[in-house]
C-alpha cells in the first residue's frame, strides 16, 4: 500500500517554462512522489510477476534544450535498466496521471510480444475494458481507447512491431488530474493494482 497522493502543484510543473527550471520543479514536487511509490509498489509488481522486478525513475538525462512534457516510474526485471525490457509505467503529464504496460523501441521483443498478440487477439479483446486506451507513441498524451479500436488498428499496431524498428506499444488507463481518487492513497493504489493485475497478461505475452 502506498501513501502518495497527488496534488495540483505537482501537474503544473509542466508548465513552468525553460529546462532548467521545469527540471527543478519536477525534481522538488514530483520525483520524491515517485520514488516513494516506486519502492511502495515494488513487492506488489514482484509477487505480481512471479520474479523480482526493479523501480525506475526516469531522470531526463539526455535532454539538453526541451523540458520534459511527462514524467513516470517504470517496473522492470533488471535492476540497471528497464527500456529495453516489457514494464510497467506509472506517470504523469500536466492533464493526467498514466497507469500502463510498455513495450518501447529499444526492446527487443516487439516482434514477440506480436506474434503472442496475434495468436491471443480474441481473448485480448475480450479481456481488456473498453476504457483502457491502446498508443503506438509513448511520446504522446493520447491513444485510442479499447472499445474504439477496429481489426484494422489492430493489424496495423502487430504490422508495425514486427516490421518497425522504432515501434512501439502502450496500453492502460488515464486518470485526469481532478480526479478526487488522486487525493486517496488508499483508493488509488487499489485501483491502479486493479489496473496493473488487469494488463498482467499483456506483460505474459511479452516474452
Amino acid at each position: 500500500m502506498s501513501s502518495v497522493t497527488w496534488n495540483q502543484t505537482a501537474f503544473d510543473v509542466f508548465e513552468v517554462p525553460g529546462l532548467e527550471a521545469r527540471m527543478e520543479a519536477l525534481i522538488a514536487h514530483v520525483r520524491p512522489n515517485l520514488t516513494t511509490l516506486g519502492a511502495d509498489m515494488q513487492p506488489f509488481f514482484s509477487q505480481l510477476c512471479g520474479q523480482e522486478m526493479f523501480p525506475h525513475v526516469a531522470k531526463h538525462l539526455r535532454r539538453t534544450v526541451h523540458p520534459p512534457n511527462d514524467t513516470w516510474v517504470a517496473w522492470a526485471s533488471a535492476k540497471r535498466g528497464y527500456k529495453a525490457l516489457p514494464h510497467f509505467q506509472f506517470g504523469m503529464w500536466g492533464t493526467h496521471i498514466f497507469v500502463q504496460f510498455a513495450v518501447i523501441y529499444e526492446c527487443p521483443n516487439k516482434a514477440t510480444f506480436a506474434e503472442k498478440l496475434e495468436r491471443n487477439l480474441k481473448v485480448v479483446q475480450a479481456k481488456i475494458p473498453g476504457n483502457f486506451e491502446w498508443s503506438m507513441d509513448h511520446m504522446k498524451p493520447t491513444g485510442t481507447k479499447h472499445s474504439e479500436m477496429t481489426a484494422d488498428d489492430f493489424a496495423t499496431l502487430i504490422h508495425k512491431l514486427r516490421n518497425v524498428k522504432a515501434s512501439e506499444v502502450t496500453c492502460g488507463v488515464r486518470i485526469e488530474r481532478d480526479d478526487p481518487i488522486l487525493q486517496d492513497s488508499t483508493k488509488l493504489t487499489a485501483y491502479i493494482e486493479d489496473v496493473y493485475n488487469t494488463l498482467l497478461p499483456l506483460y505474459r505475452l511479452s516474452f
